[in-house]
């Protein structure tokens, strides 16, 4: 658990009382309830104070659900089931396969997207009309959020900006029309939110944040804009908002608030990371005992891992809590990490498997050994049966097949509360700007894109590139910075390679699906139910 617990400001403890109850506060207020607006009391103290349940709304989601969706249908990794243990009614294997349905459990997140979005309305509303624009924009900048990741990942959203009645359907507005909302919002809000950077806004809707967001959405206009998702063509599409996020990137780059090298690439995802990591532009904290809800590591470690003594993790004491080992990745996303001298290659454990030291995050020279044998994780995978449930079977051999990753350092006095994890999650990090900005000027055939891209390549410890990057470049670069971060399908889309083949979404895999509608999700039924008037996504 870390040390530095987040420090909230009087009136964000004030409400927290009882509507956060499981934040981590130490008391700095005279105020024992929300000051009313009448009492002398700075108006942004009780702005935060309503604010308090937004910010760490999806902590839950994105801790495992959200992750499981995204990571699965990429290149990144796939689901492997032992002799039917982990298929969980096929729910990770139809995301790997391109193939989900709408009661996925790993898709049961829309409604959380939208309760989010209810409970901003509802902060506006308690403002009221007369609220300045400086005291409604943090509620506002995560409505925006929430609402991308709607249209990101599902496409056609209900534009929400106040609280329906009861009854009442709001209906599913066009993806564009979406886009555009957003843009429009954040474009209004951005000169009204702080531009600080510390501990008192980490986890928070900065200017920067709602600045990377609109990046996001200007990098990928076309996908966002086009008539409808299979329609997107990598190869031929225009982007006419090339310039715009060229100018947003720089707007981050000149404030001077953000660098890539104050921290180094392990630490910045271990289990003690936090606020003093200045790639971080916007972050989720976790704690694994005061703000739960982060499982990367339960199906990415090695599903034997439970009392194993030495473990991998390096660890003085052991796991008392089990793993799944049933997410892991895939040959082809493998091969990305072969840079000499690049550490982001330390990130994904192969081969022959040492101990790391759980300090500086490296492998020793002391070989991780289960019954006997020193742990070996293969690249390939084969599995028990060609079928759909991507069963290797349930050998020690077997579950040694495909390689984890150790991004998510962890240390059992964490995980063993719970399985949960102390590692914050960046949502928005430097690294991101300096690639969509090295990627805009590429596509538009202009120079500069390499010394952008070098700046990565040079604190990774990576080979510099002699020439501007082509795409190809870029989309293999933003895989090796952002693995495990939830971009990877993002990416997939944008440069056309959605559709590709790789383990096991193979052509004659029996239920791989190649429908370009799949470039998004089913809504949840749930969300179908309650909303009469809705349909479901098209090619499902």
């Amino acid at each position: 658990m870390k040390l530095d617990k987040l420090i909230l400001t009087a009136g964000l403890f004030a409400v927290a009382l009882t509507s956060c109850t499981d934040l981590d506060i130490k008391p700095s207020s005279i105020y024992t309830e929300k000051p009313d607006e009448n009492s002398g009391v700075d108006p942004m103290i009780i702005v935060e104070a309503k604010m308090a349940d937004i910010y760490f709304h999806l902590s839950g989601t994105f801790g495992r659900r959200y992750m499981e969706a995204q990571c699965l249908a990429s290149d990144e990794f796939t689901c492997l089931a032992f002799d039917g243990g982990y298929y969980d009614s096929g729910t990770y294997a139809h995301q790997a396969l391109h193939n989900s349905d709408a009661t996925d459990a790993s898709l049961d997140w829309y409604s959380d997207l939208t309760s989010g979005i209810t409970k901003a309305n509802t902060a506006l509303a308690e403002l009221g009309s007369g609220a300045s624009t400086q005291m409604t924009a943090p509620a506002r900048a995560m409505r925006a959020y929430f609402t991308w990741i709607l249209m990101d990942s599902f496409g056609d959203t209900p534009i929400l900006e106040r609280v329906p009645a009861e009854g009442e359907v709001i209906p599913r507005s066009p993806r564009k029309q979406v886009a555009e909302w957003i843009e429009k919002e954040l474009k209004e809000i951005i000169p009204s939110l702080t531009e600080e950077v510390s501990q008192n806004t980490y986890g928070k809707p900065t200017k920067w944040m709602a600045e990377a967001l609109l990046a996001k959405l200007y990098i990928n206009w076309p996908v966002y804009t086009a008539e409808s998702v299979d329609l997107y063509d990598a190869a031929t599409a225009a982007n006419p908002k090339l310039d715009d996020c060229i100018a947003t990137c720089d707007d981050i780059i000149k404030s001077g608030k953000f660098n890539l090298g104050t921290v180094d690439y392990l630490h910045k995802f271990s289990y003690d990371n936090n606020w003093e990591v200045e790639d971080f532009i916007y972050a989720m904290p976790y704690d694994a005992i005061n703000r739960t809800g982060f499982q990367y590591a339960r199906p990415r470690s090695f599903k034997q891992l439970k009392g194993l003594m030495p473990n991998v993790y390096g660890s003085s004491e052991s796991f008392t809590q089990s793993f799944g080992g049933n997410i892991v990745v895939t040959p082809e996303f493998a091969k990305l990490f072969s840079l000499q001298g690049d550490i982001r290659n330390l990130c994904i454990l192969r081969g022959d498997i040492f101990i790391r030291d759980s300090k500086t995050l490296l492998p020793t020279t002391e070989p991780f050994m289960y019954k006997g044998k020193q742990v070996h994780f293969t690249e390939n995978i084969t599995l028990a049966k060609q079928d759909n449930t991507i069963d290797v079977g349930n050998t020690d051999e077997s579950i040694q097949q495909g390689c984890h990753s150790i991004k998510w350092f962890i240390t059992p006095n964490d995980y063993n509360n719970g399985r949960n994890q102390s590692n914050d999650l960046p949502l928005f990090r430097f690294a991101d700007i300096l690639l969509m900005k090295a990627e805009a000027l590429a596509r538009l055939g202009q120079s500069g894109a390499k010394e952008l891209f070098n700046q990565i390549r040079r604190y990774a410890g990576a080979p510099e590139i002699a020439a501007e990057p082509t795409l190809q470049d870029i989309y293999d670069e933003r895989g090796r910075e952002f693995f495990d971060e939830n971009w990877r399908r993002n990416d997939m889309i944008r440069f056309g390679h959605f559709e590709d083949e790789f383990f096991p979404h193979y052509k004659n895999f029996p239920d791989a699906n190649f429908d370009k509608r799949h470039r998004i999700f089913p809504v949840e039924q749930e969300m179908l139910d309650l909303n009469p008037g809705w349909t479901q996504n098209p090619g499902y």
